[in-house]
């Protein structure tokens, strides 16, 4: 009866110790928990952040003269896989044209990059008062510069649509947008439309 009985067990067991090894395969592959950037098993924070109306904290670095003695003040955002570190003021123009303009820049990690916490809520309008609420936090006044580089161009026609009373000025740097977007200001749309080559 055993005999019989043996190679039945014996594809059971090695049916169970299939499963165990996918199992254990499995865990393998599967990343560490995350940590908590800044939490003693997380990495430092290198940066100083501000804490936003809903919790998240906004990570940024300032270069350029100090605030209080400038003539400008500019919230760069950067593009799609950068950070604030990817910033055109500081790695390419002159410090000394920079000292001379009296120019202040805050260069931000946009929510999701670098030191900056995620935002699962993200809208377009919700990028706009990040930036507002980044000015009031820093005491930059009532007008302030946004310049924004690449997929950066995305929360400068958000800040252009939701906050233009704060605005002093916007600088689009090869910006990636959709002139076809129906929330961007007609007026705007028009004149970008116009100005593209016939090709494009």
């Amino acid at each position: 009866m055993f005999c019989r009985m043996f190679p039945r067990v014996l594809k059971i067991l090695l049916l169970v110790l299939f499963a165990e090894f996918c199992a254990w395969a499995y865990q393998t592959t599967l990343p560490p928990p995350p940590t908590k950037l800044g939490s003693p098993d997380g990495l430092p924070l290198t940066s100083p952040r501000i804490t936003l109306r809903d919790g998240r904290h906004l990570s940024y670095i300032e270069s350029g003269v100090p605030k209080d003695v400038a003539k400008s003040k500019i919230i760069y955002v950067h593009c799609f896989d950068c950070s604030k570190y990817q910033n055109p003021f500081t790695f390419a123009a002159s410090p000394a044209v920079i000292e001379e303009l009296g120019v202040y820049i805050v260069a931000l990690d946009r929510p999701g990059y670098g030191e900056s916490d995620p935002d699962p809520k993200r809208t377009v309008k919700s990028l706009a008062l990040d930036i507002e609420e980044l000015a009031d936090e820093l005491n930059l006044g009532e007008k302030f510069y946004v310049a924004g580089y690449s997929m950066g161009g995305e929360v400068i026609w958000s800040c252009l649509k939701y906050i233009p009373h704060r605005l002093q000025g916007a600088v689009l740097i090869s910006p990636a947008v959709n002139y076809w977007w129906h929330n961007l200001p007609s007026n705007l749309t028009n004149e970008a439309y116009s100005r593209q080559l016939q090709q494009d």
